[in-house]
């Protein structure tokens, strides 16, 4: 699948904006990794100790999708597109200024 967004669509210097995710309300549905141009997103399974904390409904909720979540190992890529955002049909993403 091609992706959406070119890196000159984005707006700021790797590293200085980085995706947030949302496991409460990630499905793992993938929509992030095929649209982001810098490959900043997988999708695997929720590490037992933090599905371990989450409240019950989200439990279920997360069980029922397999405990699948994006994750952002290349989070230091990100040039703040913004093409995950729109992307993620559970609105789990969110762009943040750097630590």
């Amino acid at each position: 699948m091609p992706r959406q967004k070119e890196a000159a669509d984005c707006k700021a210097s790797p590293g200085t904006i980085v995706p947030v995710v949302d496991a409460r309300r990630c499905e793992g549905k993938g929509d992030c990794v095929t649209v982001c141009p810098f490959d900043v997103f997988e999708v695997g399974r929720l590490p037992d100790d933090v599905f371990a904390q989450m409240p019950a409904l989200i439990k279920f909720k997360l069980w029922a999708h397999g405990r699948r979540t994006a994750f952002t190992p290349n989070a230091d890529a990100c040039q703040a597109c913004g093409a995950c955002v729109a992307a993620c049909p559970e609105k789990a993403i969110t762009l943040k200024r750097a630590a």
